[in-house]
């Protein structure tokens, strides 16, 4: 079976978040499963920024509106996969993926489907080698539609974030240059709806956690979209994301002081201590509790809830680092309180992977309070390296966090239902009253440690519903 991946962001080439580590991961765990994958994605000016140098590989024509525009296709590798980056100045070679923080770039549905078009081109160049294209997020979701019934391959999309969904003024159909009667499937309340189209269709939809599968049928989690999920329900599956613990094991984790592991806890003690003179908080935050976020500042991500209760945590004598960047309310709250609160807490604004990973391990617990989460990732990071998650029962995070129990002992974390910062509060207390008992609190980190999320087990359900797609297509 040969597969394309399509996708705007890859890790580690350019990525803002989630949508790249998967776009990493999976690829290469359907690879160790005898999958041939290869990648496509745009070459942005972040590709060069980091180093990389793939080699010119062809030109391609590709249409733009009334106009027709070349594009030149570089190649290079992951870790053994073929990668293919789709290049033209004009359209990617701009310091942002997507545009300045807060802001898209005006001209995002012409870039994005400028790529789309260009992975036709390209399929048809060479001779359209793929079984299937599995297409990813709102930014190649009009694959399916563009290509047609009748052409090969065969079609999947993942929606990775309903909340993100590509609208764009009518005006974009104009772009779009498709048949009348086919404006149905991308108009939705009135706009151009680059996910819609997606969603309608591709041959089969998946998203990443069987809870967020449910939810999206809802109006609360669909953003709008939910009637259209619901008419198209019976193709819909929801799968959850892997983690890679190549990247992510304390046991071997070049970032981070000390290793350790659910056999022996002591080199987290020193983690910590590494991450309280890194960030030059007061040492007698050892014996303290100490909280930690590793996040994109935005609504979703929860901080209306966690805002008003950072006084209360600093009360109680807690520690609290945050590091992320996102919208001006969120990071000059967080900057706020931080001067208010110097003994206690640190924020760093800014994208610091090794920071990030010595905050995963020198952290006591993690904060991930979200409106939604169609996956997460971080709380399984945390999982891993004992750092116990305090979460909303929703999405993946529902799906990956046990409620722990200091009856029984059983348990992974902390969770919370209604969103209001009191019902947060509750949690957050329920996880400091654990931490004060060191037998229960060793429990449930060696438990949560030895959580397997690995991203082979998510590859296999990928295999089965591709074999389904196909044996069922003939």
């Amino acid at each position: 079976m040969k597969v394309l991946f399509a996708s705007a962001e890859v890790l580690p080439f350019a990525w803002t978040g989630g949508l790249g580590d998967v776009c990493r991961a999976l690829p290469l765990a359907l690879r160790d499963l005898g999958v041939e994958v290869e990648i496509a994605m745009p070459f942005y000016r972040m590709v060069r920024e980091r180093g990389f140098s793939p080699s010119p590989s062809m030109e391609v024509t590709v249409p733009a509106g009334d106009r027709e525009e070349k594009a030149l296709v570089f190649r290079g590798d992951l870790e053994g996969v073929p990668v293919y980056f789709v290049g033209h100045d004009g359209y990617f070679n701009r310091p942002h993926l997507y545009g300045p923080p807060g802001k898209g770039y005006p001209d995002n549905a012409e870039r994005f489907l400028f790529f789309t078009r260009a992975l036709l081109s390209l399929g048809e160049a060479f001779g359209w080698p793929w079984d299937l294209v599995h297409c990813h997020d709102w930014h190649v979701a009009l694959f399916p539609l563009l290509k047609g019934r009748k052409a090969p391959p065969l079609t999947l999309l993942t929606i990775h974030n309903i909340g993100y969904q590509g609208e764009f003024p009518l005006k974009a159909l104009d772009l779009l240059r498709i048949p009348e009667g086919m404006a149905e499937a991308v108009v939705h309340r009135g706009k151009v709806n680059f996910l819609k189209g997606g969603i309608v269709t591709a041959d089969l939809l998946t998203t990443v956690s069987p809870t967020y599968a449910r939810e999206i049928l809802t109006p609360e989690f669909g953003f709008g979209l939910e009637d259209v999920l619901r008419e198209h329900s019976h193709k819909l599956h929801g799968i959850l994301n892997g983690v890679d613990y190549r990247l992510w094991d304390p046991r071997n984790d070049p970032f981070i002081a000390a290793p350790y592991g659910p056999e022996d806890l002591s080199g987290k003690a020193l983690c910590k201590e590494d991450l309280l003179r890194t960030l030059r908080l007061p040492e007698g935050l050892k014996a303290r509790p100490l909280f930690g976020m590793v996040s994109r500042l935005v609504r979703q991500k929860g901080l209306d809830l966690l805002l008003p209760l950072i006084p209360r945590m600093m009360a109680e004598g807690v520690g609290l680092v945050v590091l992320g960047t996102g919208e001006e309310r969120y990071e000059k709250g967080l900057r706020r309180l931080a001067a208010e609160h110097p003994a206690g807490m640190r924020v760093v604004i800014d994208f610091d992977e090794g920071l990030s990973h010595k905050i995963e391990a020198g952290c006591d617990l993690y904060l991930m309070p979200s409106l939604y989460e169609p996956c997460g990732l971080n709380q399984m990071y945390s999982l891993r390296y004992g750092t116990l998650p305090v979460v909303r029962d929703t999405g993946g995070l529902a799906d990956t966090v046990e409620q722990a129990d200091p009856r029984t002992g059983r348990g992974t974390g902390f969770k919370f239902r209604l969103f209001r910062p009191a019902y947060l509060w509750r949690a957050i207390r329920r996880g400091l009253r654990a931490y004060a008992t060191p037998d229960l609190w060793g429990r449930l980190q060696r438990q949560a440690m030895t959580k397997d999320f690995s991203w082979r087990r998510s590859a296999e359900q990928y295999l089965k519903l591709y074999r389904r797609l196909c044996i069922r297509s003939g």
